[in-house]
């Protein structure tokens, strides 16, 4: 599997704010995630649940910014800055590091999210 080519894929689904649908391509069944607040998800169906709901929330799309995608082996990093404004009014305002690692299938089996 050539991850960076993968990875950059994927970023660039993001990058486009098709968040659920680069989930949905890209994660493995029994994938798992886990962030900086302590949120977690179990299984590629959870994560797909919670990113539509997320997406669902937004209002408007200000802007998202791939700064970088940098790959070692089988794990990727990725440095993004997400800015939405959400139908509650309030604003996400993110700035992170999305770390990745993929499975032999080219599947992420495991994505944790950090602040940059």
């Amino acid at each position: 599997m050539d991850i960076k080519n993968l990875a950059t894929d994927m970023d660039s689904i993001v990058a486009q704010g098709a968040i659920v649908e680069a989930v949905e391509k890209y994660f493995a069944e029994d994938a798992n995630t886990s962030d900086y607040n302590q949120v977690t998800t179990t299984g590629k169906e959870q994560m797909v649940e919670k990113m539509t709901g997320f997406a669902g929330a937004i209002a408007q799309v200000n802007g998202i910014q791939l700064h970088r995608t940098i790959v070692d082996g089988n794990v990727s990093a990725s440095e993004f800055t997400f800015d939405f404004l959400m139908k509650d009014n309030s604003r996400v305002y993110w700035h992170e590091i999305i770390r990745r690692i993929w499975n032999d299938e080219g599947k992420v089996v495991h994505e944790e999210y950090f602040n940059a």
